[in-house]
């Protein structure tokens, strides 16, 4: 990415442009050509196009984007994706393993953590369940982003602490599901159809209305730029919630299993 990113900037300046310039000739955000050309964010291949044509590259960028292998468009690190989080204008996001990271107490999440292996120190453990609640800050934010979550109902009933830790998880979902702008469906156990047996997945539109996913695996995370690939997933996830319970069903089923009903 580093490459693409001189590459980018040397263009730029041959325009005689800056990255305000650039960035507003392009519609996306300055901080989006500052990221690109200092490596620490991928050129997607709609924004190289628009770029070849701005800077009247010949078309180098775009063909130096489809030369690279998707390990080095997008690199897989968890940073990446959670830098992109933060700013997020929308979030689809399945989980069919644990609770989402964005929907955890602070006791779920040091239990997340301490079943790590190998294990994390506890003081890992600590600066872990921190990043994460700082995480959900964005649920928070003025203009907060439009989040639906789809969850398999086996995720509410793991139990990784005690007794009152597992109904103040509960509780602290059914909070966060009457949030302005968050949707929550549980897909029942009972259901003959799963679009989601492949894993757990995130969709995500960043302010520049750049469509990605992401994905973590048992030995790493990977996130994902191809058009086609983002098709597929967004399919699923259409599919996901027409089989999950609408969220109405789904506060009722939170309600049951608190006792409520």
């Amino acid at each position: 990415m580093k490459l693409v990113g001189r590459l980018v900037a040397v263009f730029r300046m041959a325009a005689r442009l800056t990255q305000q310039q650039l960035a507003d000739l392009a519609g996306h955000q300055v901080e989006t050509i500052a990221s690109i050309e200092q490596g620490r964010r991928a050129l997607l291949p709609s924004l190289a196009l628009k770029l070849d044509q701005l800077l009247d590259t010949k078309g180098a960028l775009s063909a130096v984007i489809e030369e690279m292998p998707e390990v080095d468009l997008i690199p897989a690190w968890a940073g990446e994706y959670l830098e992109l989080e933060l700013e997020a204008l929308a979030l689809s996001w399945y989980d069919n393993q644990v609770m989402p990271g964005l929907l955890q107490t602070e006791r779920y999440a040091q239990a997340v953590f301490r079943n790590r292996i190998p294990a994390f120190s506890e003081e890992e453990v600590a600066l872990q369940t921190e990043s994460r609640l700082q995480r959900q800050e964005i649920l928070h934010r003025p203009s907060p982003p439009t989040i639906s979550f789809v969850v398999w109902e086996p995720v509410l009933s793991l139990q990784l602490t005690d007794d009152e830790g597992h109904m103040e998880q509960l509780r602290h979902l059914r909070e966060c599901a009457e949030l302005p702008g968050i949707c929550l469906q549980v897909l029942p156990l009972n259901h003959r159809t799963h679009a989601g047996l492949d894993g757990p997945f995130i969709l995500l539109e960043t302010p520049d209305f750049q469509r990605l996913a992401y994905s973590e695996t048992q030995r790493g995370s990977l996130l994902v730029s191809d058009p086609d690939e983002i098709s597929i997933l967004a399919q699923k996830y259409a599919m996901l919630r027409a089989q999950a319970l609408s969220p109405e069903e789904t506060m009722g089923l939170l309600k049951r299993l608190l006792g409520e009903q």
